[in-house]
């Protein structure tokens, strides 16, 4: 099988539609499809772009009908935490100004709580984490054999059941770790007096790294991510081994999340 992998759409339909009739994709009983190829979607539909509801309405069938893969992505997994009554009160990602800031853009497009709002996060809940094709591996942010593998052991395999999405978004449970691993990639905290500021305006004290980079050895060598940011990174040599191995000899590996 061939396939044509796409990333992070974010809610940017006219951008997905142009790009699939480019590949030679075409509309066929409302569905987009290939005659010998495959999509395969690296995660992160939603939130940020103008066409929440039109992303979904593309990518959905194709998956359903087996013209498309797709893996979750760091933002379906905060919709679904977003949506989700936590045991003690209120939802296992709270609803506060920030959140809901940052989920705008598809509570927009989907009132939250209504019927067609959990059938769209019902449908969140099948995509895999991951994906092994043989050939090639797909994953949204990070490839991390060790944690894959736990998961395995302990949950129902790629998928985030409503126990894991609980544990996993609790902050102290290694479940929340390994999820934050794969969905958002690697991070490590910055020496003592150093932070960054995001796009959100929120002060960040841990970065994200080039987790499969084995020659940089610094915070800023590491770094991935706005080049705007570098200067507020140290170039202090990093005292720790962050990386993780992936070998040469392994399938390639595709990523999306890191724009």
């Amino acid at each position: 099988m061939a396939y044509d992998l796409i990333g992070d759409i974010h809610g940017h339909a006219d951008t997905l539609e142009a790009l699939l009739e480019k590949l030679g994709y075409s509309r066929q009983s409302g569905i987009y499809q290939h005659p010998s190829r495959q999509v395969i979607y690296l995660g992160d539909f939603v939130d940020t772009g103008p066409h929440q509801r039109r992303t979904i309405d593309i990518v959905r069938p194709m998956v359903e009908s087996g013209s498309a893969l797709a893996v979750m992505g760091n933002h379906e997994f905060n919709a679904m935490a977003y949506a989700t009554p936590a045991t003690a009160g209120g939802h296992l990602r709270p609803r506060d100004e920030k959140n809901t800031n940052q989920h705008s853009a598809f509570l927009s497009d989907y009132i939250a709580d209504s019927e067609e709002y959990h059938d769209v996060i019902d449908w969140f809940r099948t995509l895999p984490m991951w994906l092994d094709l043989g050939d090639i591996r797909v994953i949204h942010a990070c490839w991390d054999r060790e944690i894959i593998g736990e998961l395995s052991d302990h949950y129902d395999g790629q998928v985030m059941t409503k126990e894991l999405l609980t544990q996993a978004s609790t902050k102290g449970n290694w479940e929340y770790n390994v999820v934050e691993t794969l969905l958002k990639g690697k991070e490590i905290p910055l020496p003592a007096g150093h932070h960054i500021i995001d796009r959100y305006g929120t002060q960040r004290h841990h970065i994200r790294i080039r987790w499969w980079d084995r020659q940089e050895t610094t915070y800023r060598g590491k770094f991935l991510g706005s080049k705007s940011w570098e200067t507020h990174i140290p170039d202090d040599p990093i005292d720790q081994d962050h990386e993780i191995m992936y070998g040469h000899d392994e399938p390639p590996v595709f990523l999306g999340h890191y724009w």
